[in-house]
């Protein structure tokens, strides 16, 4: 017999949980500057003392939704990866999870993307969304290492790894730009 599985009274669920919940919604949905404060702590349910007990200000509650999402990326990446023994397939589930993310209803692209392009340079988001990419520079490196698919003429001494990448360059501009 299976058990039914009860839904935790909002009550329950600490305010800051409450708040970074509405935030990431709304944040993905219409953007980190659109988005102000008394709408997120209207679709939390929580008073504005919480938000600013909880976070200290807007700038530290956007810094944990981004980081929260990757964080989440990153354990599900990770858990792909690790569940694919050949090194080529390892780099390619990277980009069959992207893929899927991005059938999901609702998908609006990257999160850090989104939360870039509306912002100046600098702040908080620039750091995080630096984080991210150092991340991703750091995951392709690896598992580009553990396939034996560096391009460095130097370190490999060859120099065919400039060639081979070029050639790996046009072939990922020729696909995308061939896309309708």
């Amino acid at each position: 017999m299976a058990t039914k599985a009860v839904a935790v009274p909002e009550a329950r669920i600490p305010p800051r949980e409450r708040l970074l919940a509405a935030a990431s919604e709304l944040f993905y949905e219409e953007g980190v500057h659109t988005v102000g404060i008394d709408r997120i702590i209207e679709r939390a349910g929580v008073a504005k003392a919480s938000l600013y007990s909880a976070f200290g200000s807007k700038d530290e509650l956007v810094r944990c939704y981004l980081q929260d999402r990757q964080a989440v990326r990153t354990e599900r990446i990770e858990r792909r990866v690790e569940s694919v023994d050949d090194p080529r397939e390892r780099i390619l589930v990277v980009f069959d999870y992207l893929h899927e993310q991005a059938e999901q209803p609702g998908f609006r692209g990257c999160a850090f993307y989104n939360a870039s392009a509306e912002s100046p340079p600098g702040g908080v988001i620039e750091q995080v969304t630096d984080e991210v990419r150092e991340w991703t520079r750091a995951l392709f490196h690896r598992l580009s290492t553990d396939a034996g698919a560096t391009a460095g003429a130097r370190l490999d001494r060859d120099p065919e790894a400039t060639t081979v990448a070029r050639t790996m360059a046009a072939t990922l501009i020729d696909a995308a730009i061939a896309r309708p």
